[in-house]
């Protein structure tokens, strides 16, 4: 009796400890989904925002295009910061910067005001995501990650997702300021239990010392540089424009500098050594292309609903929302399936069912609706899950513990780039498919052929009211209509080469060794 009361006694704080590690570990991971959900939920209503500021349409797209920059820059600097500051000081600086910066942006009462505001958001919000990463391989045992995987999985995923819907909801019901406002009472919330409950490592202020500014400075203009070039690419016709020509020559030479210092500096900003493990840059690798498929799509869909359909921000929202609520149900699955099956297994089946959801987007038309595009969403929401879950333990949960900080930084980074890449390149083709399909239906639309003199006649007749003008507008009606079979066709060039970037990372799998069942994880102090 006496001995089973001591055991129990015994117990007690280490179960009171675990729960503890584990409130304050989704105290963290809620500051990432704000940190994360933050650009997407401005996306869906720039228009809203440019009327409120009485901003230019040139100006309108700096509002994401400054939060992206800061934000790149960021992510792979958080993982010397948070050595050096630890991971208390780290997440509670990037927290309170980030409530403070919503706020800020809330009162912009001018376009250059918000920028700012933007650019500063994004870096001290960006410190937030690869500190979740890291803590979450930090601090828990090997065991406990087919939990905490799913869980920071599912945020990384579901905040993009369902971000035009929220944003969707509250310019609808409300005002743009609300976009900000509501990360102002929860960014309290996460900063105060950052500050009273982290206490997972101690600070290394000896790193400061030894912080590399030069490469730093290399960094910040390197990766700067290559997000305003991907961003603004496709705009400006690439390298016909003279200010992509410069900043990619900018970029080359920050570039250089960077992996200069990177393997020379004492103590560098960003330790590349991570690459070295062969199942971290595997992972990397695929974090990179699901940043593709990731935020490829939710660009996608809304262009279609919108351009196509004639969808409203908040219609578009409600559509896409099946994609996050199959995320959401995909979650627990994931994790027990983690515990059964070969991580490679699970990525396989992820990279096919994502494959095939986009396969099904092949044969879309103009008259596809919620229902048409279901099953699609389902595929996208549920592989997302199935690939994320498995890829951050093939990349984060097998390095040395004292590793997982600056790869985590780098791991999230390639999955930003994924989308800057992946957004430049599905742009760059849907404007120059388009124009390709555009010229090639041109050729066919003639006087010549029977199914075109019907349909012009069709549609003078439509227009008679028009008088003298009906011919006009219903030759204005049939190049609309070409206009937009175009665009659809452009559209199945875009998911047709997602499928097949999906289907070749089935190869890639055979590259990734199977995790040691023990090793690796946990502790926390």
């Amino acid at each position: 009796m006496t001995s089973a009361a001591a055991t129990s006694s015994s117990d007690a704080p280490g179960r009171s400890g675990e729960g503890r590690k584990l409130f304050t570990f989704l105290c963290m991971v809620f500051g990432m989904f704000m940190a994360i959900l933050d650009i997407q939920i401005v996306s869906a209503s720039l228009a809203e925002i440019q009327a409120g500021l009485a901003a230019s349409s040139d100006d309108i797209p700096w509002i994401q295009t400054s939060y992206l920059i800061a934000e790149v820059i960021m992510i792979p600097l958080s993982g010397y910061l948070s050595r050096m500051l630890s991971t208390r000081w780290m997440f509670t600086i990037s927290a309170a910067g980030f409530t403070l910066m919503s706020l800020m942006c809330a009162t912009a009462t001018s376009i250059e005001e918000m920028i700012v505001w933007r650019a500063l958001q994004g870096f001290l919000g960006g410190g937030m995501i690869p500190t979740v990463f890291a803590t979450a391989y930090l601090i828990f045992p090997r065991e406990k990650f087919n939990v905490i995987s799913p869980i920071i999985g599912l945020v990384a995923t579901l905040a993009p997702t369902i971000g035009p819907t929220l944003g969707g909801y509250i310019t609808d019901y409300g005002s743009w300021h609300w976009l900000f406002l509501i990360n102002v009472v929860p960014g309290i919330f996460v900063t105060l239990a950052a500050v009273t409950l982290i206490d997972f490592d101690k600070p290394d202020l000896s790193l400061f010392d030894h912080f590399d500014w030069v490469g730093f400075a290399a960094m910040a203009v390197f990766l700067g540089s290559l997000e305003f070039v991907l961003e603004e690419g496709n705009g400006e016709d690439w390298f016909q424009s003279e200010e992509i020509v410069l900043f990619t020559a900018v970029m080359l030479m920050g570039a250089a500098v960077f992996f200069w210092r990177a393997f020379t500096a004492r103590e560098p900003v960003v330790d590349l050594t991570a690459f070295s493990n062969k199942n971290f840059a595997m992972g990397s690798l695929f974090s990179f292309v699901l940043g593709i498929g990731l935020y490829g799509l939710t660009y996608l869909y809304p262009v279609y609903l919108a351009g196509v359909r004639g969808y409203t921000s908040l219609q578009i929202g409600e559509t896409m929302f099946v994609s996050g609520l199959a995320m959401f149900l995909t979650a627990p699955l994931a994790g027990r399936l983690m515990s059964v099956l070969d991580p490679r297994v699970m990525m396989g089946i992820g990279f096919a069912g994502f494959a095939a959801g986009t396969w099904l987007m092949t044969g879309i038309t103009q008259d596809w609706d919620f229902h048409e595009l279901l099953l699609p969403q389902i595929l996208r929401g549920s592989s997302l899950m199935l690939c994320m879950v498995p890829i951050n333990n093939i990349a984060l949960g097998m390095l040395p513990p004292q590793m997982i900080k600056n790869a985590s930084g780098l791991f999230n980074l390639t999955r930003n780039l994924g989308g800057a890449v992946g957004l430049a390149i599905i742009n760059t083709v849907l404007s120059q498919r388009q124009d390709f399909h555009y010229a090639r239906l041109q050729e066919s639309v003639n006087g010549a052929r029977a199914p075109v003199t019907e349909t012009l006649a069709g549609l003078t007749q439509t227009y008679q009211s028009l008088g003298e003008g009906a011919g006009t507008a219903a030759l204005k009606a049939l190049s609309g209509m070409v206009t937009k079979q175009a665009f659809l066709m452009s559209f199945i060039d875009v998911f047709l080469i997602l499928t097949l970037l999906f289907l070749s990372l089935l190869a890639a799998i055979f590259f990734v060794e199977r995790p040691k069942p023990m090793g690796g994880g946990g502790g926390g102090h």
